[in-house]
């Protein structure tokens, strides 16, 4: 691969500074991430430039009279007052056409791999790499033809970027006219013209197949829909108690250990998604590493390829310098939103907005910013809601419809869930995975309390749920979160006057809990049948649950006592039914429903 020489700061093709703004601007101050320069007139707000002689990327992020204040995504080390600061005349941005898929970027979209092999394992400071490889030759086949009228979002072609995914070529959303002229079929880099564009004024724009976009402005669209499909996950606990829609917000808060990275990891291989971004966002490096040597060698159950062809990685690891951290979700939002735009179903795993938050209190206490609850800043909830209100389902530019579910990771404190990032992030999310620290410890996964998560999602995925599977699904879930409700409540009894004591009606609500919590909503990540449930799967497992449960109930009233339900033959094979009946084989759920029905009546008789 090509790339810049060393020293440049700006991973994309440079824009010529200006020579007297170039001159006008040096630094006066330097703390941390934070640099102040001179001659801030010359800059725009969120202008990237470069800093020193090493020429460190930086943003502007604030512009009072002559001073610039500009954060830097690399460690200041060595910069002093009176180093040269240069605008580039670009905002941050990244580039979107095909390479992306499969690959592993910083947090500014500066691609690892290609920097590792270019520079050796440690990148030098000011060394920098276009995110997309220029030199790669790609089969392009065009959809357009000379004298359409395009709009920015429409498809301007398609290219196979691996084996798993199309890439669709998009117009750029500023750009409108007639077409002039578009490739041929055939082979091309990212250096060729591709097609040309004629506006109003008669202006002629090349195309290329990528183009720029900058990473804090959201990408426009039609028109907004609301979610009505649930993102299948595999996980019972998800996708029947507590479902997420695509399009949807969702955040699994949870203590250190509790499996908040792990239960990332299983939905990103096993959702309902086309596109998965995930972003290391502050993550320790052990566990980044992890995901960088696994990842990539995890087999895709939906298309039997490599993970990674539908995957982009975004690692930005707690020793990385704190400001690109701040920068990491806007770049992985911005590449979901651009998935979004060709059509894609995109699920977006962010991995921890407790560390990001963490990174923009670092950023304010260096600027000197009045500290809020627990020295956050005062806009923390302000940033949340622009990250989390960027997901959606939406009908594109181009007449397609696409979606961004964001997922995000919050690591609170000791688990304390009502610290502020937790607090501030339930305003904006509407389905809450919270995660129990004793669950985990027992080794019981996902460790999701269903009592203090929620979903505001189940009557908008009802439909879907009625029309695909089951009609009275709304109703056995309700069964399902009461059951465990009273479970909850006669636990706190339990601990104080013991099991025994209680009357055999709740003892049978005890006994029922236990077949939901252990025999439906624990699953095995190892399991080869337990591993990924479907819904009609999941469906079937519930109701003879619940029925069993019902059943029961009826033959006590009849004056049974419970140990003889408890006794009864057959009981065990719903704690064990999870990874002794596959996906086809569901006729066996059904004729063990049967049969339980049965013992329940010649008990009754």
């Amino acid at each position: 691969m090509k790339h810049l020489r060393a020293g440049t700061g700006c991973p994309w093709p440079p824009h010529k500074p200006n020579q007297i703004m170039a001159d006008a601007l040096e630094v006066i101050w330097v703390s941390g991430p934070v640099v102040r320069a001179s001659g801030g007139r010359a800059l725009s707000m969120y202008e990237v430039v470069e800093v020193g002689e090493a020429r460190l990327i930086g943003e502007a992020i604030a512009l009072s009279g002559e001073v610039a204040t500009i954060q830097v995504y690399e460690d200041t080390g060595g910069i002093r007052p009176g180093d040269r600061v240069v605008g580039t005349g670009a905002a941050l941005s990244v580039e979107i056409g095909p390479g992306l898929v499969g690959q592993i970027f910083d947090g500014i979209a500066r691609p690892l791999k290609a920097l590792r092999q270019a520079s050796g394992p440690y990148i030098s400071r000011g060394f920098s790499l276009p995110p997309l490889d220029r030199e790669r030759v790609w089969s392009f086949r065009p959809l357009l033809q000379v004298g359409d009228t395009v709009s920015g979002g429409e498809i301007l072609g398609t290219v196979p970027e691996t084996a798993a995914m199309e890439h669709r070529v998009l117009v750029p959303p500023q750009v409108r006219g007639e077409v002039t002229w578009i490739a041929s079929p055939g082979e091309y880099t990212l250096r060729e013209v591709v097609a040309r564009v004629r506006d109003a004024r008669g202006r002629e724009r090349e195309l290329f197949l990528w183009h720029r976009w900058p990473v804090r402005k959201v990408r426009p669209y039609q028109k907004r829909l609301l979610p009505s499909e649930p993102l299948v996950t595999g996980l019972r606990v998800l996708d029947t108690l507590f479902p997420l829609a695509k399009g949807g917000t969702a955040a699994i808060p949870g203590g250190f250990g509790t499996g908040k990275t792990i239960t990332q990891h299983q939905l990103s291989k096993w959702c309902e998604a086309d596109i998965i971004v995930y972003v290391g966002c502050g993550e320790r490096g052990n566990e980044m590493t992890g995901i960088l040597t696994e990842l990539p060698a995890l087999q895709d159950p939906r298309t039997g390829h490599a993970l990674m062809e539908r995957t982009v990685l975004i690692a930005n690891t707690s020793n990385m310098p704190v400001a690109a951290r701040e920068a990491s979700i806007y770049t992985g939002i911005t590449l979901a939103e651009a998935f979004r735009d060709m059509g894609y179903q995109v699920a977006l795993m962010a991995d921890s907005t407790s560390r990001w938050a963490e990174a923009l209190r670092e950023i304010s206490g260096r600027l000197e910013e009045m500290p809020a609850e627990e020295g956050f800043p005062a806009y923390l909830a302000t940033r949340l809601a622009e990250f989390y209100e960027r997901a959606g389902v939406v009908v594109t530019l181009g007449g397609h419809k696409g979606s961004v579910a964001v997922i995000g990771a919050v690591s609170p404190p000791g688990g304390d869930f009502s610290e502020p990032v937790t607090q501030q992030t339930k305003r904006f999310v509407r389905t809450f995975w919270g995660l129990d620290k004793e669950l985990a410890a027992a080794r019981y996964f996902p460790a999701i309390n269903p009592i203090d998560s929620y979903s505001e999602y189940a009557e908008m995925v009802e439909s879907w749920w009625a029309e695909h599977f089951d009609p009275g699904w709304s109703q056995i879930r309700a069964e399902a979160l009461k059951l465990l409700q009273e479970d909850y409540q006669l636990q706190r009894i339990v601990k104080i006057i013991g099991e025994e004591a209680l009357p055999d009606g709740q003892r049978l609500t005890l006994e029922a809990a236990r077949w939901l919590k252990e025999g439906f909503l624990q699953q095995s990540a190892y399991d080869p049948r337990d591993m990924y449930c479907s819904p009609a799967r999941q469906i079937k497992m519930l109701r003879l649950i619940l029925d069993t449960y019902r059943k029961a109930r009826e033959v006590m009233a009849k004056g049974i006592p419970f140990y003889r339900v408890q006794e009864l033959e057959g009981l065990t094979e719903f704690i064990r039914m999870k990874s002794d009946i596959g996906e086809d084989q569901l006729a066996r759920l059904d004729e063990l429903a049967h049969t339980m029905a049965t013992r329940l009546e010649a008990l009754a008789a």
